[in-house]
């Protein structure tokens, strides 16, 4: 009971994602399990300090990587938060308690010259599909937008009076996004060729039978169009989110405006890309001062 509540919590007041709450509710079932296999009569609400820490202890034992852990943490720092303002526990069994060390990894980005390549010069299918493939690409590209943030645009969404595009981020928070000619005018071929064939939904993208684009539609495109011109190890939609942001940076914009247009809650997370950017000034210092020679 408790547990559903506090998913009824994080949904309704803090607006967190459908995905968000399938993870919450995954990590909170897990935990739950562990508990009744290897304590049997503890209740969630009523886990101890280090019965959670011989949980942190099981999850490495079975191989699950830091990241997963302190996510898995995470959840249970915020249930446990919600059961302590709530005055159904009188102390905090998180307290004190230390996830497994996470190594820093730097976001995975396309080749600005990979990049190039696939939109200027690769050849796309003929017809609604393959204008349609484009215009995805270049949308998450040209403006760094979340899978699902691509996924909720309606065509209402776009002012090409404006050359605007308003997205709904994390926690239903809105956002516009500026729209550059280039890419207004790939999305009016688009919306021409969505509308010859004859589809009529309000979302703005669409799979072939005209129903709104799903998560592995999405994951399967980008996947099959960056496999084609680099063979980095990830071809997520989130990879096009940092390439975005890495080649922003790269040719000199600044963080503050980067961080607004990915809709980042603080610079903290912009900055991550800044070590991409960094790499690639020592090699341009280390190829071009006659010293690094």
């Amino acid at each position: 009971m408790h547990v559903e509540n506090f998913l009824q919590f994080i949904r309704f007041e803090k607006r967190y994602s459908e995905n968000t709450l399938a993870a919450y509710k995954k990590d909170l079932e897990q935990f739950q399990v562990f508990l009744h296999l290897q304590y049997t009569e503890v209740l969630i609400e009523d886990a101890s300090f280090h019965q959670i820490r011989s949980w942190i202890v099981y999850l490495m034992q079975e191989g699950v990587n830091s990241r997963s852990i302190n996510r898995k943490l995470s959840t249970l720092r915020s249930f446990y938060k919600y059961l302590l303002r709530s005055g159904i526990i009188q102390k905090n069994p998180m307290q004190g308690l230390q996830g497994p060390k996470t190594a820093k990894r730097n976001p995975v980005f396309v080749p600005q010259t990979s990049m190039e390549h696939l939109l200027d010069k690769f050849v796309f299918p003929d017809g609604f599909e393959g204008i349609r493939d484009r215009a995805l690409l270049e949308t998450f590209y040209f403006t760094g937008i979340r899978r699902a943030e691509l996924m909720g645009i309606r065509l209402q969404d776009l002012d090409f009076s404006m050359h605007t595009l308003k997205v709904i981020g994390k926690r239903n928070k809105e956002r516009i996004i500026p729209l550059s000619p280039v890419l207004e005018e790939i999305l009016k071929s688009y919306i021409r060729e969505k509308n010859i064939a004859g589809f009529t939904s309000e979302f703005l993208f669409v799979n072939n039978k005209g129903k709104p684009i799903q998560a592995r539609f999405l994951y399967s495109t980008v996947n099959k169009y960056l496999s084609a011109v680099t063979t980095i190890d990830r071809k997520s939609p989130h990879v096009l989110r940092h390439t975005f942001a890495t080649h922003m940076l790269n040719n000199g914009a600044e963080l503050n405006a980067i961080k607004e247009i990915m809709g980042h809650a603080s610079l903290a997370a912009t900055q991550v890309y800044t070590h991409n950017s960094l790499e690639k000034l020592k090699l341009v210092h280390k190829k071009a001062h006659p010293r690094s020679k």
